[in-house]
């Protein structure tokens, strides 16, 4: 969006000083400053001395101060030429005051309703206020004058970027950059086309443009240091990414890469410290919050991701992971009550996850509501569809509170047909985990301390419940291990 604001209004800058001609002349000595010879400016007939002395003030306020500092000095300047008019209407657009932008770009197009700059201007104003239906008609005017138009085709670009179809928004993305080879916007949408389309080498060429117009461009600098990310080169992008955050310190997503480049780097203070600032940066948005639990988590500063996990489901209801860890958290405090809540959330938003009704009903059972642990297992079992499967088998048990041997045959049967290289695959360990909570819950230590010992044993896990069987087995792991050998 800073670039659009920023080209938006250079355009508009652009077309009123092409209204005012100005000019150097080079036929009049007199014309000339004395002190060095500087080009006096040319006005053209139509436009009073006073607007383009007031367009030079203009230009001043945009070079040494901002947007605002310009607007500010419409305040004391009455005019009626268009093209002022206009720069006022999108420099009133691009500080966020769509309605009086509006009043003036809408009054500007009845005039002179054929004229692109100004049909431009009303597209954006109607794409601000979320009019789809004035954009488009806008829109369309704009490339039935002008098929080639810069705007109305990245404009278009956009609109195939949002539906994710990349090719057609790449299409008319080279369009608007072949017809404005300079223009930034183009540039960068060509480059994220071709980034999304995993074509890497094109995508650092149009970045690497960019860079070459404007050296320090922070979305350039962010997708380069994106591209080095993807391939492993993460000094790399931790560079590019922190070039990309000193050239704009206000971008969230600047901050999300520099955390996650940090984290591959080891830097886990550094880390820390962007993801804090992404939340600051948008407080509402649930992401950085996420990506700190997981950290913390990492870390093993439990207290820390069990809160930073809470965040996360009130920034974002439907994030389930978020529901699991809370589980997973408060499981590991003794929490069952929150436990409880937490997983059955986890699986009414991802219902295909037998864990989530398991640790639930687990969770009744470590409460000793052996009637709610049955009637809401119950309500599960009634779905699954496949009554051999062992996940069903798995929940039954918890179910019935009987039916162990049953399954303790069907998980063998599940390891050894998932054995690989004699390791234990995630999924065998997931189901040996149950084995072990079933034995624990019922009272049977040793039995329990058995499947526990063996989910431990699991390389590079895949699946929550391997923390579970950390925390549940015995402080003295050694002493286990030599009795569960011993019995086998």
């Amino acid at each position: 969006m800073k670039i659009l604001k920023k080209s938006f209004v250079a355009a508009a800058f652009v077309a009123l000083f092409s209204g005012f001609a100005f000019a150097a002349s080079s036929t009049s000595s007199a014309k000339k400053a004395s002190s060095g010879g500087v080009s006096t400016v040319v006005r053209s007939e139509s436009s009073s001395g006073s607007d383009v002395q007031f367009a030079q003030s203009i230009s001043d306020a945009l070079a040494n101060g901002s947007m605002e500092d310009a607007l500010a000095l419409f305040d004391s300047y009455e005019t009626s030429d268009e093209g002022l008019l206009s720069l006022k209407s999108a420099l009133l657009l691009s500080s966020g005051k769509v309605k009086e932008a509006d009043a003036i770009a809408v009054q500007l197009l009845k005039a002179n309703p054929n004229n692109i700059d100004l049909l431009e201007l009303n597209m954006m104003v109607a794409k601000q206020k979320n009019d789809s239906v004035k954009k488009n008609q806008y829109l369309r005017k704009i490339i039935e004058l002008d098929p080639k138009n810069c705007d109305g085709n990245i404009e278009l670009g956009d609109e195939q970027s949002l539906r994710k179809n990349y090719q057609n928004a790449l299409k008319y993305y080279k369009i608007a950059w072949m017809s404005n080879p300079t223009n930034m916007t183009a540039m960068f949408g060509c480059g994220k086309m071709y980034y999304y389309t995993s074509k890497d080498k094109d995508a650092r060429d149009f970045f690497n443009r960019m860079l070459k117009i404007e050296p320090e461009n922070p979305q350039a600098l962010l997708y380069l240091g994106k591209l080095e990310g993807e391939n492993k080169r993460y000094k790399a992008a931790y560079e590019y990414v922190k070039r990309s955050i000193d050239s704009d310190p206000t971008n969230y997503d600047g901050y999300m890469d520099l955390g996650t480049f940090s984290r591959f780097l080891g830097k886990y203070d550094e880390a820390e410290a962007a993801w804090k600032k992404a939340t600051e940066l948008d407080p509402e948005y649930f992401l950085a919050y996420a990506y700190l639990a997981g950290l913390y988590d990492e870390m093993e500063r439990d207290d820390e991701a069990f809160e930073a996990y809470k965040t996360v489901v009130i920034k974002n209801p439907a994030y389930y992971y978020a529901y699991e860890s809370i589980g997973i958290h408060s499981w590991r405090k003794g929490d069952f009550e929150l436990a409880r809540k937490a997983f059955e959330e986890a699986a009414k938003k991802n219902p295909d996850n037998i864990s989530y009704p398991l640790m639930a009903t687990a969770c009744y059972l470590k409460q000793n509501n052996v009637a709610k642990a049955k009637e809401y297992s119950d309500s599960v079992l009634r779905k699954i569809s496949d009554k051999s499967s062992l996940d069903y088998k798995m929940l039954r048990m918890y179910h019935d509170q009987l039916g162990d041997m049953d399954v303790v045959l069907a998980v063998q049967k599940e390891r050894n047909n998932a054995v690989t290289n004699g390791a234990i695959s995630s999924k065998s360990g997931k189901y040996l985990y149950y084995l072990a909570l079933y034995y624990d819950i019922r009272g049977d230590v040793s039995l329990a301390q058995k499947y526990y010992v063996e989910v431990c044993s699991i390389q590079s896990p895949m699946f929550f419940e391997y923390r579970l069987a950390k925390w549940a087995k015995n402080p003295d792991s050694d002493d286990t291990v030599r009795e569960v050998n011993a019995s086998n």
